[in-house]
């Protein structure tokens, strides 16, 4: 049994084969992965909204927008390491492929400290800038600052899952999530309900379940000998290696970055409407997380396919394999937003017994339903396009979609929306900005997809890393 679960789950080269089966074979396990990540914040959510209150339940959402504004750092990483990693596993450039492995693993360990430093101090101000309601100012700060002093848990933990599944394993990271999720559930239960911690108990939970599934990924990496080679002598940073990462994942975390501090702005619009629109919103989306999964699942699948075939100069597999993805991802995220449609408000009840939140989430999630198969195209060619090596072009599509248009729109709508009844404005303008960025991302998409130059982007032409002088090393 275990046998065949490593032959399907297990590494895999996506250079030979059907693309179809395996993108499927590739994709299953992701899925299942990121399903289960999403649990983290979802459980989260669903332990302080049963046990603590929709105060609670608010004071975790509004901490999202600074959370991600600051992890930025990783997600940069994060992308320029798994296209490089896929891209040298194609070539089978198993030097340039360890040290790049080691380099990114200091890297994510600077900026791990750099975070642990900076989201503690920064926490207090930024919330005030956002005008975070008083009544759950103080939770949603002690949840921040947890979660801050802890990021190398999950920071370790994504960006050596993503190092894997650019080798091709989406099996064993599948395994770690859902052994640190089952913890990270029972840790919650515990530290709230048993315990009375509230928020922070959740934040701790979190770090302890996803430091374990940290170390769980560091011995995974460290036994794949007969691919790369992992340990003290490659754990160095190679400068060029470095800049290639930067260059690489700096759109994406400039992308990450610009959009994190765009849903600031739009989370200081979401608070000005008061506690219970904002857990409204925190509830929508956790739910919308798991809509998205089809998305960003296919997304990261076509990366690493697209980066293996590029690598091996397999064009032709990758124009087949972006149609059967795309086929796939629409026909897996139709499916899912349709039963999200029609189980939404059991779906809200899980979090809140609230009457007035839960129709108020259905409504909202009703509005965002057709974006969803947009997304899944935009996340399907985007994830082509990094894969290859072109970060750049979805940088200037995401800023556009969420700065130029989301943003402006967002606040139109609330403004001209304004009555006695809704002096603030009309909630419906969060989401509906929402819907309009996501739709013409697509649009925008499709056509990069057809007429860029992605397709010139491959990097494994470099020099390798053996060529170095000792002064090149940092």
């Amino acid at each position: 049994m275990e046998g065949k679960l490593q032959r399907f789950f297990g590494s895999q080269d996506l250079t030979a084969g059907s693309p179809s089966a395996g993108l499927i074979q590739f994709a299953v396990p992701l899925l299942i992965g990121n399903l289960a990540q999403q649990l983290y914040n979802t459980v989260d959510s669903i332990v302080v909204g049963k046990y603590v209150g929709d105060t609670a339940l608010a004071a975790v959402g509004a901490s999202g927008p600074i959370f991600n504004l600051l992890l930025v750092l990783f997600m940069g990483i994060a992308t320029g390491a798994t296209i490089m990693v896929s891209q040298y596993f194609g070539a089978r450039q198993r030097q340039l492929l360890s040290d790049t492995v080691g380099t990114t693993v200091i890297l994510t360990a600077l900026c791990s400290v750099f975070i642990m430093i900076v989201g503690p101090l920064a926490t207090p101000p930024l919330m005030q800038m956002l005008d975070t309601p008083q009544d759950i100012y103080s939770q949603a700060c002690s949840y921040l600052i947890i979660i801050f002093l802890g990021v190398a848990g999950p920071a370790f933990y994504n960006i050596i899952s993503g190092i894997l599944r650019g080798l091709g394993d989406s099996f064993m990271p599948l395994v770690f999530l859902l052994i640190s999720c089952a913890l990270n559930i029972a840790l919650d239960i515990f530290f709230v309900a048993s315990c009375g911690w509230g928020v922070a108990g959740v934040a701790v939970a979190t770090i302890i379940a996803q430091v374990v599934s940290a170390v769980l990924c560091f011995i995974r990496l460290a036994r794949m000998t007969d691919i790369l080679d992992f340990g003290l002598k490659t754990l160095r940073l190679h400068r060029s290696l470095v800049a290639r990462v930067v260059k690489l994942g700096l759109p994406s975390g400039l992308t990450q970055a610009i959009f994190s501090m765009a849903a600031i702005v739009v989370q200081r619009l979401t608070n000005s409407f008061g506690t219970t629109v904002i857990a409204v919103s925190t509830v929508v989306m956790r739910v919308d997380g798991f809509a998205m999964m089809p998305n960003f699942t296919f997304g990261t699948a076509m990366t690493t396919f697209a980066g293996q075939n590029i690598g091996a100069n397999r064009m032709d597999r990758v124009e087949q394999g972006t149609k059967d993805g795309m086929r796939i991802g629409l026909i897996a995220s139709a499916i899912l937003v349709t039963a999200i449609l029609v189980f939404g408000g059991s779906l809200m009840r899980l979090f809140t017994t609230t009457g007035e939140v839960i129709s108020l989430g259905v409504r909202m999630l009703r509005i965002l339903a057709v974006g969803y198969i947009a997304v899944a195209v935009n996340q399907i060619l985007s994830g082509v396009m990094r894969g290859a090596g072109d970060t750049v072009t979805p940088m200037w599509i995401s800023l556009a979609t969420t700065v130029a248009i989301r943003v402006p729109i967002a606040y139109a709508l609330a403004y001209l929306t304004r009555s006695e009844a809704q002096p603030v404005g009309s909630p419906d303008s969060l989401f509906i900005s929402l819907l309009v960025s996501w739709v013409l991302g697509a649009v925008f998409t499709v056509f990069a997809y057809r007429h860029g130059k992605w397709r010139s982007k491959a990097i494994t032409s470099v020099p390798t890393t053996e060529k170095e002088s000792p002064a090149e090393q940092a």
